[in-house]
């Protein structure tokens, strides 16, 4: 460790990994000072964050993969009044120029700390909104299990035993996966047919079993969504999983939000200059949370449908010369600068949707 004072100002960096951290520290100008590596362990992060606290005045600790690896750490730190913040990975043209080890990544944390390069609030992930992203993902993931299974009973299907594929397609897919779950197959199974059954069989059973999964992550999932925002709710277009997705995305500590530009940016909806010569226009955003992005896709799409004043505001813009992808990056701006209120609770939960979109982009 270089010698340095105990009572100057320091700025940490932790390059986190599943099993150890490294941790790094550098001074106001950048300077390396001193690093460490750690068990990522609760003992660990307690060892990690007395040895940050004794290399000098901690400002503040730059953390990559505060929503992964870095969570556990982050929580201890932030419960001990520290300063935590969200750094992202150095890019590839850093890397090839510079080179990669955890020593490295560590300082790099460290400094963007430092220079003031990384200052974004991580998730706190300790209440009601990390209950519904753990809920949301199981029943995400079961969705897709299910989906896969009733596309690999139709394929053996298609390959098995005629007289069986002339009794099932008719049927619709409830009654179907019924008919098969019934089924009583042969024990012998070097016959292909009596293998193909009972593999439907199977597969019948676990379609079925993943449907009451679903169902019953639903209703818990509906259950925290209706306590932790209510008013969300009942927005047009605002359904359980659009809801649920806004939550996620502004966190249980949304106050980490600066402005509802910063939320727009994180949605992946604030426009982007795309002027060129006499033709001044802005583009989509193809960065930030794009499962966000698509939840807000989801609510302008029903509005355009079902709502009058959306309605109403689509043929405006378009008799303005507007193209349809423009009115729904402008419709999807307005649609988050709603959702931020609601998220932030700043505003009248119930203000109507027609003045966002009169001051949409």
């Amino acid at each position: 460790m270089t010698d340095h004072p105990s009572s100057s100002e320091v700025f940490g960096g932790v390059d986190t990994h599943a099993l150890t951290h490294h941790a790094a520290v550098v001074d106001q100008l950048g300077r390396e000072l001193a690093d460490r590596e750690f068990p990522a362990t609760p003992a660990g992060y307690e060892s990690l964050q007395s040895w940050l606290l004794g290399c000098g005045q901690l400002v503040s600790v730059g953390v990559e993969g505060t929503g992964s690896y870095g969570a556990g750490l982050a929580r201890v730190l932030t419960g001990a009044g520290i300063s935590v913040v969200e750094v992202d990975r150095p890019d590839r043209s850093a890397r090839r120029s510079q080179g990669k080890s955890d020593p490295l990544d560590a300082y790099a944390a460290a400094r963007a700390a430092a220079s003031g390069r990384a200052a974004g609030t991580p998730k706190s992930r300790d209440g009601i909104v990390e209950s519904i992203r753990c809920l949301r993902l199981a029943q995400r993931s079961a969705i897709k299990a299910r989906t896969q299974c009733i596309n690999q009973i139709r394929a053996l299907l298609v390959n098995g035993p005629a007289n069986l594929r002339e009794q099932m397609q008719p049927l619709p897919t409830a009654k179907m996966i019924k008919s098969l779950a019934r089924l009583r197959p042969g024990a012998d199974l070097t016959d292909p047919g009596i293998a193909c059954r009972r593999a439907l069989r199977s597969l019948a059973r676990r379609h079925a079993d993943l449907d009451e999964e679903i169902k019953e992550l639903h209703r818990w999932l509906t259950d925290l969504t209706q306590q932790a925002a209510p008013e969300m709710l009942e927005r047009p277009g605002v359904g359980i999983q659009v809801a649920a997705q806004m939550l996620i995305t502004a966190g249980d500590n949304p106050d980490r939000l600066g402005s509802e530009a910063s939320f727009a940016h994180l949605t992946g909806v604030a426009p982007v200059p795309a002027s060129s010569g006499k033709r001044h226009r802005h583009r989509l955003n193809r960065g930030g949370d794009r499962a966000a992005n698509n939840a807000l896709y989801t609510v302008a799409l029903v509005r355009m449908r079902y709502h009058e004043p959306t309605r109403a505001y689509v043929q405006k813009r378009t008799a303005e010369g507007l193209t349809k992808k423009d009115i729904i990056r402008c419709l999807k701006r307005a649609i988050a600068r709603e959702m931020y209120r609601l998220v932030t609770r700043r505003t009248d939960p119930l203000t109507s949707s027609t003045e966002s979109l009169e001051t949409a982009a």
